[in-house]
């Protein structure tokens, strides 16, 4: 089918049959003509091929390479989506469960869950991260089960100023005397934590030294989460911090959910214990994010 489809277009284009090029090469060619606009089903092909081989495809960027509007990208996903050959996410798609190497997570476990999952590593994760600390810094900690690890190790640090939406945080921290604040908004579930637009609209207002990031789940494409809520505030600390770090284990690499945060360009660093896979590894390098391994002692 993709075969037929793109030697259909590489003729409408003019295209000699010993000079084919990729489906996105095609894309681009008739994105600079616009006399040539790619026709639908052509487009949807190319829309499918390249969620297939992405594992996320963010609507802006492709709508970008094919020369049509987000709308325009956004009406074609609703119609893939009812026919089941992909799942439309908050700003983009991905590919149906067991279509490509990155799995995908739908719910969120509970955070006792997630933070006995992988809980040496996200200790050690914590250690290096508070070395990166200087005195009478302001801190963003992000919610998740590795940041709040991390709270743990400087509740003891004086001379810091906290910022967090996690309820959970915050009582450690204000219980040991610490400065710490919270915005307004609705309280989240399990988590728990407040959010809404109040929430980002409060700190939205500060500017962080450092923020602390969690996610769960990382692929060459970026970061991941579950909630569009605590997405949203991610992408606060994101924009308004001067230094920005990935607090990822190992366990999260080729893992995908409902939303897709940010490309790798947003932040400075990432700590994990054991190596990112090739493919991450060579997109962070390409957006200059430095890359820290966390030591896990040797029990032995």
């Amino acid at each position: 089918m993709m075969v037929s489809v793109q030697c259909e277009y590489e003729a409408m284009l003019g295209i000699p049959e010993l000079d084919r090029i990729t489906p996105r090469e095609a894309a681009l060619s008739a994105a600079g003509n616009e006399s040539r606009r790619v026709p639908a089903h052509v487009r949807h092909s190319l829309l499918v091929e390249a969620t297939r081989k992405r594992g996320f495809l963010v609507v802006s960027d492709i709508a970008a390479e094919l020369g049509v509007s987000d709308m325009t990208i956004r009406r074609d996903l609703i119609e893939l989506e009812r026919n089941g050959v992909l799942i439309r996410t908050h700003g983009g798609a991905m590919p149906p469960d067991g279509t490509m190497g990155d799995a995908i997570d739908h719910e969120e476990p509970a955070f006792d869950a997630r933070l006995r999952r992988n809980e040496e590593a996200k200790r050690q994760i914590a250690v290096s991260a508070a070395t990166l600390l200087a005195p009478r810094q302001t801190v963003a900690l992000d919610i998740g089960t590795t940041t709040h690890l991390l709270a743990g190790i400087l509740a003891d640090r004086t001379g810091l100023r906290f910022f967090t939406s996690s309820l959970r945080t915050a009582a450690l921290l204000a219980q040991v005397g610490r400065e710490v604040h919270m915005p307004g908004g609705q309280i989240r579930g399990e988590e728990p934590s407040s959010g809404g637009p109040t929430a980002l609209e409060q700190f939205e207002r500060y500017w962080f030294d450092i923020a602390f990031i969690g996610v769960s789940g990382v692929t060459a494409e970026g970061l991941f989460d579950y909630s569009l809520e605590d997405s949203e505030l991610k992408r606060v600390y994101l924009r308004r911090s001067s230094y920005k770090v990935l607090l990822c284990d190992s366990s999260k690499f080729h893992r995908m959910s409902l939303v897709r945060i940010s490309d790798f360009a947003g932040i400075d660093m990432m700590i994990c214990e054991a190596p990112p896979p090739s493919d991450i590894e060579a997109a962070l390098g390409a957006a200059k994010v430095e890359i820290r391994i966390a030591p896990i002692p040797d029990n032995d």
